[in-house]
């Protein structure tokens, strides 16, 4: 009996059952909303099952055949994914499907360019990025709709295994007209009664405000958003300074103003960039590949968005 559905068609209804709505699993699957819905029509009328209840004005939930038919999907994607990287090993090729997450202040910075010499060296693996929170880069890799994951060694849990590749220390970043911006380095007990903007994404801000705590002083918060770019932007403009580890290599705003990054000095951590991932993930070919690429790539202290190498 010949099949009734494409890897593609499961592929787009379970990131429609998952997301609940075509707009959302869009965005997961990165086409567009008509073409997942296309495709979701013609795999209801191949099985002659209706899969969805569709809702205007909430999006689409699963009738009971799909939800039979969503778990089922699950394991027949994960079987052909298992099954192609399984070729790839037999060959000695690295190939397949690649899901990379990345912590969504620095995705910008630091994943296009290593996208970009990991894919010229093995053209045959397909990528997908997700920017994220530390908690969904958790969940994702734990529920496998990631492989791997670049970000920082922020509360890791026991079951996910971290890979170092970088420690970066924090910066205090302000605008040239800042009172402090002349200084070569600074301490929080000097930032403390500065307006500062916090980014307050989770475990983020907890990292950036426990500066302060190790050292008994209060930040004077006065302003919070989960953009960095909307973060450099206000203080750029002198609205108040803000915390960070990653910074631009040409110091600009998105609007072109100029920041100023200062080290921090005193009981503070640097971060820990490196990847995250499943303990037994670098058995499968393409993720080990990926890794070391990341590992050497990252040995190079002219990669964009890492600072330059210390002066002798």
């Amino acid at each position: 009996m010949p099949l009734r559905f494409t890897l593609r068609q499961l592929e787009y209804f379970v990131a429609v059952g998952e997301a609940g709505g075509i707009a959302h699993a869009a965005d997961r699957v990165s086409v567009s909303p008509p073409t997942i819905s296309a495709a979701i029509t013609q795999l209801e009328e191949e099985l002659g099952l209706r899969l969805f209840v569709r809702k205007h004005a909430h999006g689409l939930s699963l009738t009971q055949a799909g939800r039979q038919f969503l778990s089922q999907a699950k394991l027949v994607l994960s079987g052909a994914e298992a099954l192609n990287r399984l070729a790839g090993d037999i060959s000695g090729q690295v190939q397949g499907p690649l899901n990379i997450g990345c912590l969504l202040t620095f995705a910008q910075l630091l994943v296009p360019a290593l996208r970009r010499g990991f894919s010229d060296a093995h053209p045959s693996v397909r990528i997908r990025q997700f920017e994220l929170n530390q908690m969904e880069i958790f969940d994702r890799l734990r529920r496998g709709e990631i492989d791997v994951a670049l970000s920082y060694d922020m509360d890791l849990p026991v079951d996910l295994s971290f890979a170092p590749l970088r420690s970066l220390p924090p910066y205090a970043m302000m605008s040239q007209s800042h009172p402090l911006a002349d200084q070569p380095s600074i301490t929080v007990e000097q930032l403390k009664d500065h307006p500062m903007i916090l980014l307050d994404l989770p475990i983020s801000s907890e990292y950036f405000l426990s500066f302060f705590r190790l050292t008994g002083v209060k930040p004077n918060i006065v302003e919070r958003t989960r953009d960095m770019e909307v973060l450099r932007a206000l203080v750029a403009n002198g609205f108040g300074y803000s915390i960070a580890n990653i910074r631009p290599r040409n110091d600009l705003a998105p609007d072109g103003n100029k920041l100023r990054f200062i080290p921090v000095d005193g009981p503070v951590e640097p971060m820990q960039l490196g990847l995250i991932m499943a303990p037994d993930a670098r058995n499968v070919r393409t993720i080990d590949a990926f890794t070391e690429h990341c590992l050497k790539t990252m040995n190079d202290w002219d990669f964009p968005g890492l600072p330059l190498a210390p002066q002798s």
